[in-house]
């Protein structure tokens, strides 16, 4: 597998290598050894899937101590803009972010460690997203900013007209307005 350093430390994009032949192909999505030689070491508690429509908005979301998580993702089927926002108050890169594209078809994975708020947009229809999590699911946990800030610069490659965004994240502060808890 290819592992691939980001603008932000700790963010990491994972290419696994691809055996195709006649009839498909084939592929490792996980290892625990070779992740662990590439600097991810976690214990995945849980896998998670969602099935969106094009233009589904996602995020940003994170979860608070003791219930942070770290997220592996990927895409089956689809296409996303990926997002990663750095909200580690002491780290040279706060409030910065990196986006990937993932897509069943490219098979790239991205490592977002705890101390990240992450989101996606999908970018066809019937998109199928995927990701393995190292702490489970705390409602009383979530923490999160709202996804168009102005002040983020985030380019989600999207009339933000045609979004469909959940009630929850209509209504997540501006990242002015959070108080990071890492």
């Amino acid at each position: 597998m290819k592992v691939t350093t980001t603008a932000i430390e700790g963010l990491l994009i994972i290419e696994p290598r691809i055996f195709p032949d006649d009839r498909g192909y084939f592929y490792e999505s996980y290892n625990k050894n070779k992740f662990a030689e590439a600097g991810i070491v976690a214990d995945f508690v849980q896998d998670n899937q969602s099935f969106s429509q094009k233009g589904t908005l996602r995020g940003l979301h994170g979860q608070a101590e003791p219930f942070a998580q770290g997220k592996l993702v990927r895409v089956l089927q689809g296409r996303v803009l990926d997002i990663a926002l750095d909200i580690r108050k002491n780290s040279p890169t706060y409030g910065q972010h990196v986006s990937v594209e993932l897509s069943g078809d490219n098979h790239k994975q991205f490592w977002v460690p705890p101390g990240f708020l992450h989101g996606f947009v999908t970018l066809e229809d019937n998109t199928i997203f995927t990701y393995k999590v190292t702490n489970f699911y705390d409602k009383a946990s979530e923490i999160g900013v709202i996804w168009n800030d102005p002040t983020l610069g985030i380019g989600w490659g999207t009339n933000e007209a045609e979004v469909l965004l959940s009630p929850k994240d209509e209504l997540l502060p501006k990242f002015a307005d959070f108080v990071s808890p890492f």
